[in-house]
């Protein structure tokens, strides 16, 4: 992360998404205007920006006031923000001279004339300039001149509790650290420096680091005894600390804060350490003797050690996989079939992720109120099914991700088996589940089935499912196979993979990204698998209907578009020519069924697959390099069907898979 602390000499930032504030504690409701930050900067690959102040404002504007208690020190709060993954922090000096101008001035001369915002990301309650006389109305009035938009971020709350850093801090001063934690989605912390005691403890067979924190200002949490992890040098080491005078042994009026590290026996005076505190244990207690004080210790460590056990996974643990869903105007789907999904696993760690492409029905409300387990990642325009996944999942850090449709109820458990493949197999890519009807539960659904696969000439279908004509469920695709390409109503993939070959193309918007992400997985040598075991039901049509002239159009382009990227190009050079035949006869039967729109498709895209071919040939070129860099091992093309299946399908009258002739699939 780039600091800077001089405003006269900042770079030039590209397509800056900018907020500003404080930020004392980095709470949940800053981190929902954060979050929007880093998600807008990388929708446009542009710079995250944060402009903070030091001092604390108040210090300078209230000062008959008692000083503000701060939540971080500037250094803690620059580690907040860089490990929320802010890039950009600019520190700006709090002068009473900045204090006092206006807030016209303010928009002007410092956001617009120092940042040229793109974005300018803020809270609904933000107020600048002097005598806080600026809001969003102002802000909105500047946004033309000053080529930027605004986003407002809603009051955001936790528990019918709005979050604010008073309430923090007043959780922290009556010790509710548990509450105060959540509320800041990390343990709060006092950094400081080790320095000499009177070694008391060592004498009582519990040796402390004493800590002297570094700013006056800090808020320190109510006297007692506390259970804590503490970094030194990186390291992580649980222990129990006590804040306190020491009423058992001294008459003192300031406040020590000393800190037990289990297990830890390394001296450590004049060093910098992180106290991260993570559970209340009991207040401060004067005591008869020193024999009564070291009993006590005793049950403290115990009582910290218990505690530490059970909540040393909240912070430390990364989830295991993420569960992706991809919204457009989708809040009924999402009231159906979300709640399902926090029974997806029994033994991995999962979280949840609501990739939003701009929608206007509420749905971010809805998911915001009655889901508060998923994160949300709102887009600022439509970016379809392939650049929408694209965008939302670029922070994801969980080895493994899941892309599922927001149409697709998931029976209990059904994540574990794939996750279990992919866990045992490191050859392994792509795995999706059976997808089941939901509409008639005796049937496979049409969005992959049993598994997808590809003939020669390029037309995909599935096992369950030639064409249009959809299969009865039969034990007869019970078992594991290989397939050639995975559904992207319910798949899972190693993260890694997914980012480092590319995505999905963008260019598709929707529809059949999934084969064209699969044929390149499997030319870098990774295998593609459908796991019977775990079943979903898919509703099928319910982003956007089958028999629709649009999705037509992406169908007949998208394919052509995978041909030519992932075909060999001697290939390429027989199979178009063919596609060109077989899709205009499908045109003339879409006419003579009475659908010309979808002729029309038919003719669109074929027209903007000539007139792309520039750029998809770019493209391929680019995906060539990608597959180089991750290539696991030599290409072997599962799945695919070595004769045509329009043939088997329209002159033989095939109807079911399992009539294809088996020795035709590799």
């Amino acid at each position: 992360m780039n600091v800077y602390r001089d405003i006269n000499n900042i770079p030039a930032f590209q397509n800056a998404v900018i907020t500003i504030g404080s930020f004392d504690g980095v709470h949940r409701g800053h981190q929902k205007i954060l979050d929007r930050v880093i998600n807008l900067a990388n929708e446009y690959s542009g710079d995250s920006v944060v402009i903070t102040f030091h001092p604390h404002p108040r210090h300078i504007t209230d000062t008959q006031s008692q000083p503000v208690q701060l939540l971080n020190t500037l250094d803690e709060k620059l580690f907040l923000l860089e490990k929320i993954g802010i890039k950009n922090v600019v520190v700006v000096p709090f002068t009473f001279e900045f204090s006092r101008m206006v807030p016209r001035e303010y928009v002007e001369n410092f956001l617009i004339q120092k940042f040229n915002p793109k974005f300018i990301v803020v809270g609904y309650d933000h107020r600048f300039g002097l005598n806080r006389g600026g809001d969003f109305t102002l802000l909105s009035e500047y946004a033309a001149l000053g080529h930027f938009k605004i986003v407002e971020i809603p009051k955001y709350e936790i528990d019918d509790i709005a979050i604010s850093s008073t309430k923090v801090r007043n959780a922290i001063i009556h010790g509710n650290i548990e509450e105060a934690n959540a509320q800041l989605v990390h343990p709060y912390v006092l950094c400081g420096r080790v320095i000499h005691g009177d070694k008391l403890g060592s004498k009582l067979g519990y040796p402390t680091a004493n800590l002297q924190v570094s700013d006056k200002d800090k808020l320190i949490p109510r006297e007692g005894v506390y259970a804590v992890r503490t970094d030194i040098d990186g390291a992580l080491f649980e222990g129990m600390m006590y804040i306190g005078k020491r009423p058992t042994v001294s008459q003192q009026d300031f406040m020590n804060i000393e800190v037990n590290l289990f297990d830890f026996n390394d001296n450590i005076y004049n060093k910098n350490i992180r106290i991260e505190i993570l559970n209340f244990i009991r207040g401060d207690i004067k005591f008869d003797s020193l024999e009564d004080l070291k009993i006590q210790l005793a049950k403290d460590e115990e009582e910290a050690v218990k505690s530490l056990e059970k909540i040393k996974t909240k912070y430390e643990d990364t989830p295991i996989v993420t569960i992706a869903v991809l919204n457009y105007n989708g809040k009924d789907l999402l009231e159906s079939y979300l709640p399902m999904l926090s029974y997806s696993s029994s033994k991995y760690a999962v979280d949840f992720l609501l990739i939003d492409n701009n929608s206007e029905d509420n749905s971010i409300q809805y998911v915001s109120k009655w889901h508060p387990e998923f994160k949300i990642i709102e887009l600022s325009k439509n970016y379809g099914f392939a650049e929408g996944y694209n965008k939302g999942l670029m922070n994801v850090k969980s080895p493994y991700v899941v892309i599922i449709n927001s149409d697709v109820l998931v029976t209990e458990n059904w994540l574990d088996p794939l996750i279990d493949a992919l866990e045992k197999d490191p050859h392994l890519g792509i795995v999706q589940p059976t997808i089941l009807s939901l509409e008639d539960k005796k049937f496979y659904e049409y969005a992959g089935a049993a598994g997808g696969f590809i003939d020669i000439l390029g037309y995909p279908f599935c096992r369950g499912r030639l064409f249009n004509t959809i299969e009865k469920i039969t034990p007869e695709y019970d078992d594991p196979v290989s397939i050639f390409w995975a559904s992207g109503a319910a798949m899972a993939c190693k993260t890694s993979l997914f980012k480092n070959i590319g995505g999905f193309d963008g260019a598709f918007f929707a529809h059949q990204e999934e084969i064209d992400l699969c044929w390149r997985v499997q030319r870098a040598g990774f295998g593609i698998k459908c796991i019977p075991t775990s079943k979903v039901h898919h509703l099928g049509g319910g982003t956007l209907q089958y028999q629709d002239p649009h999705k037509d159009f992406l169908n007949f382009r998208n394919n052509l578009y995978t041909i030519l990227k992932n075909e060999s190009f001697l290939r390429t050079m027989w199979v178009i020519p063919f596609r060109l035949i077989l899709d205009g006869i499908a045109g003339i039967k879409f006419l003579l069924s009475g659908q010309p729109l979808s002729t029309l498709a038919v003719i669109k895209a074929h027209l903007s697959f000539y007139i792309h071919l520039p750029f998809l040939l770019e493209r391929a070129n680019k995906e060539y390099i990608w597959i180089r860099k991750v290539k696991k091992s030599p290409a072997k093309l599962k799945g695919k069907y070595l004769g045509s299946i329009v043939w088997k399908y329209y002159i033989e009258g095939k109807r079911s898979f399992k009539e294809l002739t088996i020795h035709g699939i590799k």
